[in-house]
């Protein structure tokens, strides 16, 4: 018979995943006084931690003890000779947790395979790791989200809240060479899903079970962008309407909190004004707008339509030049020669506003 683990690693950043997973492990405690249940943060002492969970339960025959961010902490490169300590302890005393423990690293990052903890959880019998990454393809996981919370949604529909989204973008990002960049990705997806979850629950309310969710409906309810429209953003530029489009990146940054430093909102930027470009050569090459640059470029024909509208106001020199100002401040915020990236979003807004 396999043994009960008595220690467990919840890692990667499908954080809906992530936190069903601990919710499952939390309610087999049956503690609901959380008599038993200690949480502790990053900066707790590993001491802690295993003093916690070596700790005999109160009347009860397990003791539940949650570590948030601990293996990020002391693996990270910069950790220095107290993280590989940290590390060496951990890896000694997690073979030896008594029965009653069940000792939880929740860890909001993907860890690298080789993550020497990872590695222990994988092995050792009283070990158990789960990696909930991000998946790949955000249509599968609406459509099998929407199952499992009685809804439906067509295929369409998911393709187009995916598009929305940018999740195939961030998932590229994802997988790229570059560490930063990977980084960003991943952050972008996880944002993406809880953008995505908060999107499909607006939806499925909307049409309330009488009939699967339609791209109709998706284009109905939802703007192009999460939070922000980055379409009339852009429009407010064009116009010269400088005052209009930083009231509309006031208000973003009032309704999305988790993004107050502006890098979600540049990378939109960014993105926009990548797919202003694509539009603006298809059309220059003498496509249409609508549905057929929607097959071209494989976008949802909702999407493409405005971005037909928009790229029209734009020379591809204009577009050319603009998108490599975004380069030179991208690279300026990774060098720390601007140091906020919102400043860089106003320095943007300003120089676009006066073309």
């Amino acid at each position: 018979m396999s043994q009960t683990p008595t220690f467990y690693i919840l890692h990667g950043d499908d954080s809906l995943a992530r936190e069903g997973a601990l919710a499952k492990l939390r309610a087999a405690m049956q503690d609901e006084a959380e008599l038993n249940t200690t949480i502790l943060q990053s900066d707790a002492p590993v001491a802690e931690v295993l003093g916690a969970a070596k700790s005999m339960p109160f009347l009860a025959d397990k003791r539940l003890v949650i570590a948030h961010g601990l293996i990020s902490r002391i693996t990270r490169r910069d950790a220095g000779d107290d993280g590989k300590a940290a590390v060496k302890r951990l890896l000694e005393e997690l073979p030896k947790l008594p029965a009653f423990a069940r000792l939880v690293f929740y860890e909001t990052e993907t860890l690298e395979d080789s993550n020497r903890l990872l590695k222990k959880a994988r092995d050792m019998p009283n070990g158990f790791a789960l990696n909930f990454s991000a998946p790949e393809s955000l249509n599968k996981w609406l459509l099998a989200r929407a199952k499992a919370n009685g809804a439906e949604i067509s295929p369409q529909a998911a393709q187009a809240i995916s598009d929305l989204l940018s999740y195939g973008e961030h998932s590229r990002n994802a997988k790229g060479k570059n560490a930063a960049r990977r980084r960003e990705g991943r952050r972008g997806r996880a944002l993406a899903l809880l953008a995505a979850e908060n999107e499909l629950a607006k939806l499925a309310d909307y049409v309330d079970g009488a009939r699967p969710i339609s791209e109709e409906d998706v284009a109905a309810l939802t703007p192009y962008v999460p939070e922000a429209n980055i379409f009339e953003l852009v429009d407010a530029l064009v116009d010269g309407r400088g005052d209009r489009a930083f009231q509309l990146m006031a208000q973003y940054f009032h309704d999305n909190p988790n993004d107050s430093k502006g890098m979600r909102l540049f990378a939109m930027f960014v993105g926009q004004f990548r797919r202003l470009l694509m539009a603006r050569d298809y059309l220059d090459s003498g496509g249409s707008g609508g549905k057929d640059m929607a097959l071209a470029l494989g976008l949802h024909s909702f999407v493409a339509g405005k971005l037909a509208r928009q790229a029209r106001r734009f020379s591809r020199e204009q577009l050319i030049l603009i998108l490599k100002r975004l380069q030179r401040y991208d690279e300026e915020m990774k060098t720390g020669q601007i140091i906020d990236p919102r400043l860089a979003l106003d320095i943007l807004l300003v120089s676009l506003a006066r073309q």
